[in-house]
């Protein structure tokens, strides 16, 4: 490296990197990775962010067409740069019976177990790591490196791929961070690093508490003893801040994040099993009239405005699961009052039927849908369909319900998003069914490319995740809702985007505030 940098009064003369570990999953480490990749942008760095491996069912689609987790995406957003699949090399996305489909450099190599990927796959998925860690150092100035899990998983340390490993390996010193909502906080702090040998725990330079409510005076007595434990300082308290509205990296998090359904209009979305990128449903929690509901497959659907069925990482057993649960027939029931929505396997799901012959989704095999959309998906694809995309809202006429009501509004309108999907639907000739959108760039339906996803009356389905992050769509989709309950249509500019933005500076501010900047400095820098 050439670049020249000026931290601490010293000349740096090549890529500097630090790394987040955590005591636990969701302990906050994805967020401390972004508002750092913030920071040191504001002061005029080039950084990037990194995960080597994550396991998540969120996904976002590159540039390169290919897959990273969701949270290295915020990542790259906060740091000002195109998300790459070299910030995230090796994606893992859970499909049950211990079973992961695994992502190397944004490509799926396949499904297999944790015994074939460790055993198999470990020394491949090392090389593609280091090629990916290396390309990010060529093109930045600081790389802020997240881990997964927590470091002191001991008994999978000769597998270890995305903790000390990558540490050493990138060279990095380590901040902990600890989540003290959970309670045990000085516990697991103190825990981790007395699990780990000394090799490792040479990396451990410093710790972060993280979402802390109440008096700080309290804390205190705590914070000096783990020092002394540890021999080690505390960075900072990190409180917890609710106003805060980001992305969330995994289904994990669905089971704290607090939903607010007292609002004039109440969006309806499917918890199913195996939700994947329910990051689609992000922009409506920006929106200040609108709540959203979530909805077990034992739950009432209960008093909604609209019903979302998510993007899946198995529709067919997804499927299986709404009509085992009865909810299938309750959300058919639905169709004739409220609007109901499909993305990706959601999608699938509306159709006819879901053929699966060769049983490459599940063990289901093949098994009807909702009967809601007259169209038939089917898994035959060898390869998994990874595309940004972008389409064109057609004409629609004579169409009844939601369909007619918006689409001629926004007509001509362009809208963009991302698939991640191996099944294709295909349209009937059915008069009751038209296409959704004229696509331009990507796959949709199927290999004519043409058209993607489906609409008639009160039911439309698309395999563009992120159709709602589209403002005008989501406006008109909304507006629809409001007027028909008698409420003010609105427009204005795109919370989503401006508040995201927004979030995105507090939060570092908030850890500028709240953290020790000079030590990190210091573990940056020297």
């Amino acid at each position: 490296m050439t670049n020249i940098f000026k931290a601490n009064k010293k000349v740096i003369l090549m890529v500097k990197c630090l790394m987040v570990q955590g005591t636990s999953s969701n302990a906050g480490k994805s967020m401390l990775v972004a508002a750092l990749c913030r920071i040191y942008k504001n002061r005029g760095y080039n950084v990037a962010p990194f995960k080597s491996q994550n396991m998540s069912l969120n996904s976002y689609t590159t540039k390169e067409n290919g897959e990273i987790g969701i949270a290295q995406m915020l990542q790259a957003e906060a740091a000002m740069v195109e998300p790459s699949v070299h910030m995230n090399p090796i994606l893992l996305k859970p499909k049950g019976d211990f079973t992961s489909n695994v992502i190397i450099q944004g490509k799926s190599i396949g499904d297999m177990n944790f015994y074939q990927y460790q055993h198999d796959y470990h020394n491949t998925a090392f090389e593609a790591i280091q090629e990916s860690f290396n390309i990010l150092k060529e093109k930045y100035d600081i790389i802020i490196i997240e881990g997964a899990g927590s470091p002191a998983e001991i008994n999978m340390r000769k597998e270890d791929l995305a903790n000390m490993e990558i540490a050493h390996m990138a060279d990095a010193n380590v901040i902990l961070i600890a989540d003290i909502e959970m309670g045990g906080v000085f516990a697991a702090i103190a825990g981790t690093y007395v699990l780990l040998d000394d090799y490792d725990r040479s990396r451990l330079k410093a710790t972060v508490i993280n979402k802390f409510r109440g008096n700080l005076d309290i804390l205190k007595p705590g914070l000096d003893r783990i020092e002394e434990i540890t021999e080690a300082p505390v960075l900072g308290v990190l409180p917890y801040d609710e106003t805060l509205k980001l992305p969330e990296e995994d289904s994990a998090s669905l089971t704290t994040h607090i939903f607010d359904e007292n609002k004039d209009i109440i969006i309806g979305v499917i918890r199913l099993p195996k939700i994947s990128n329910f990051t689609d449903i992000d922009p409506f929690e920006f929106e200040e009239d609108v709540g959203i509901k979530m909805i077990n497959p034992n739950d009432e659907i209960g008093n909604v405005d609209a019903i979302i069925i998510p993007g899946t990482r198995n529709s067919t057993k997804d499927a299986k699961e709404l009509f085992d649960s009865g909810l299938a027939s309750k959300i058919i029931a639905k169709s004739d009052e409220i609007p109901v929505v499909g993305i990706c396997g959601g999608y699938q799901i509306l159709g006819n039927i879901i053929y699966d012959e060769n049983k490459k989704e599940s063990d289901v095999g093949t098994i009807e849908g909702l009967k809601l959309l007259d169209i038939e998906s089917k898994f035959q694809h060898t390869e998994k369909i990874v595309t940004q995309s972008e389409a064109v809202i057609p004409q629609k006429e004579d169409l009844s319900g939601i369909a007619g009501e918006i689409f001629a509004k926004i007509a001509g309108e362009k809208v963009t998003g991302y698939e991640i999907h191996e099944g294709t639907s295909h349209l009937n000739s059915s008069k009751d069914v038209c296409p959704l959108l004229n696509v331009q760039k990507g796959q949709g339906n199927n290999d004519e490319g043409d058209f993607d996803g489906a609409c008639n009356g009160n039911v439309f389905g698309t395999y563009f995740h992120g159709i709602f992050h589209n403002y005008n769509f989501r406006r008109e989709f909304l507006n629809y809702l409001r007027v028909k309950k008698g409420l003010e249509a609105k427009y204005g500019e795109d919370p989503y985007e401006t508040q995201k933005d927004y979030s995105l500076n507090k939060l570092a501010q908030i850890v500028e505030e709240n953290i020790d900047m000079e030590i990190i400095d210091e573990l940056l820098f020297s």
